[in-house]
Parts: C-alpha cells; sequence; structure tokens
C-alpha cells in the first residue's frame, strides 16, 4: 500500500494523516470545507514543530512529509487512486454509513477500507459496501502522533489477508497494533467509557468532587489523567455517543449514560472542544480549574 485516503480532517483524521506521510506514504487528506483542510493543515505543521524541538524530526523530514498529503474537498477525486482509505469523520452512524456508501463507488476495487471509529460496528457498516471483506477498524488513539496503540477490529467478514495487512502496515507507522473482535466498543471504549461514567456517577451522586475523583485515580491507579479530565479531553458528546453505543448493543442498564453526562451535553458544556467541562478551561494556562458548577 503506498497511496493512503483520509477522510475527515479533524483531530483524529489530521493525526492519521501526519503518522502516515511522516513514515513516507503518500496522502490525500479529505474533508468537505477547504477551512477545514488549511486549519488541518496547519496543525500537522505545528505539531511537526513540536516533533522537531524535542528531536524527533529534522526540518527537511518535515518539509518532505508535509510534500506528501494533497488536500481534496472532492471524496471522488481523493479516493480515485487510494490503496486504504482510513475513514475519520465523526462519530455518528449515519453519516459513517453514507460516507462508507460513497467511498465503495468510488475507491478501486482493490482498495482496503477503514474506520478510525471508536464504537461503531464494523459489520455494520461494511455490510452498505459491495466489498465487506475488505472493510476493518483502525481505531487510532489520540494525540495520534504520540499514541502508539492502534485498535485494529475485524468485522464479521473481514479475510484474514486483510487483517494482517493493515496488522503490518500499523508497525510500518511505528504503532502496536491490537486485535479485537466487532462487539460494542470493542476492548478500549467497553473498559474505558463504563470506568468513566462511573466516575461521573460518584460526582452526580456527591460521593466526591471533580479534584479529588481525579487525584484518587490519578496517585492511586497510576493514571495519568484523572477520567473527569479524561473525558473532558476526549469530548463529553463522544463519550455519550459511545456509553448509547453500549447501552443499546448490550441492553444491559450498567451501560446507561449518567443523567449528569447527558444534561452536560444538552447544554453545551463538552470539554476542552468548548471551553467547559468539569473543568473550565476559558482562562487560557494549563491548570486544572473545576468549572463553576462542580467548584
Amino acid at each position: 500500500m503506498k497511496q493512503i485516503a483520509v477522510i475527515g480532517s479533524g483531530t483524529m483524521g489530521n493525526g492519521i494523516a501526519h503518522v502516515f506521510a511522516q513514515t513516507g506514504y503518500s496522502v490525500n487528506l479529505i474533508d468537505i470545507q477547504q477551512t477545514a483542510l488549511d486549519k488541518a493543515m496547519a496543525t500537522i505543521g505545528k505539531n511537526m514543530d513540536r516533533q522537531i524541538s524535542k528531536g524527533l524530526l529534522s526540518e527537511e523530514d518535515k518539509a518532505a512529509a508535509l510534500g506528501r498529503i494533497a488536500c481534496y474537498t472532492d471524496l471522488k477525486s481523493g479516493v480515485g487512486s487510494a490503496d486504504l482509505v482510513v475513514e475519520a469523520a465523526t462519530e455518528n452512524t449515519q453519516i459513517k454509513l453514507q460516507i462508507f456508501r460513497d467511498i465503495d463507488a468510488a475507491a478501486p476495487a482493490h482498495c482496503i477500507l477503514a474506520s478510525n471509529t471508536s464504537s461503531i460496528s464494523i459489520t455494520q457498516i461494511a455490510s452498505v459496501t459491495s466489498r465487506p471483506e475488505k472493510v476493518i477498524g483502525m481505531h487510532f488513539m489520540n494525540p495520534v502522533p504520540v499514541m502508539k496503540l492502534v485498535e485494529i477490529i475485524e468485522g464479521f467478514k473481514t479475510d484474514k489477508a486483510v487483517t494482517e495487512s493493515i496488522i503490518e502496515l500499523s508497525k510500518s507507522l511505528g504503532k502496536v497494533p491490537a486485535l479485537t473482535q466487532d462487539y460494542p466498543g470493542f476492548i478500549a471504549n467497553r473498559i474505558l467509557m463504563p470506568m468513566i461514567n462511573e466516575a461521573i456517577c460518584s460526582l452526580h451522586e456527591g460521593v466526591a468532587g471533580v479534584s479529588e475523583i481525579d487525584t484518587i485515580m490519578k496517585l492511586g491507579m497510576a493514571h495519568p489523567m484523572g477520567p473527569l479530565q479524561l473525558a473532558d479531553f476526549i469530548g463529553l458528546d463522544v463519550c455519550l455517543a459511545i456509553l448509547r453505543v453500549l447501552h443499546e448493543g448490550f441492553g444491559n442498564p450498567k451501560y446507561a449514560p449518567c443523567p449528569l453526562l447527558v444534561n452536560m451535553v444538552t447544554s453545551g458544556d463538552l470539554g476542552v472542544k468548548s471551553g467547559r467541562g468539569f473543568y473550565d478551561y476559558s482562562h487560557g494556562t494549563k491548570d486544572l480549574v473545576v468549572a463553576p458548577n462542580f467548584g
């Protein structure tokens, strides 16, 4: 595989494009808005500058990597010569299904279609294509240039040769692939999201405050980030969407989203992306300040 197409230029999409381009692959980065693509390229450049400051990348490497990325607002043109398409659109089932219908119609017959979904069924996504055996999950972790894991998810009809090729491809990126089967939340979010939800429930029930919950998990369990801060970082809307996938997929009440989480998302407090979640990010420093609702 030499030609990669990445659909979606947000946080995950631009990170995925960054890693592929830095590793020597030609990348077509696709989004419906040119302004989003311009922002993505600026972000990739800044992230590469950070790597340069740490001695992980040279100026020449940066220039070469950026030169391997081409931007497209037309999906058909962007995927027309791709060997692999990685979809990194918003975590919305209907949006992803439509994207995969469009990719399937436009991509070459040999092309593998991958989704960066963190919870939506690969089998369901594959079912709307004419090549379910070539559909697979590649769940990168955020921030993509830093995090080593790629969670590889096989759909019900994914060909073993496709799985093996994606595992080897992931290794070529300097990542560590881990294979899972296609059940709600896979492994990463099946375990992570109930923990985050339980932390939110503990706050909702008044068991402890925001700082206390995060401090206990950081210092007591050696987590680099507390669950409430992590939820803010992921996006509370994303956490809610994943919990709803788990709740619907398993039919088990233990996955039911905490009412506090539902209310926060409904009110627009989404975490870092909105400037406020469990912490307030509007003060312009890296200090964690508990949001007024919880202070």
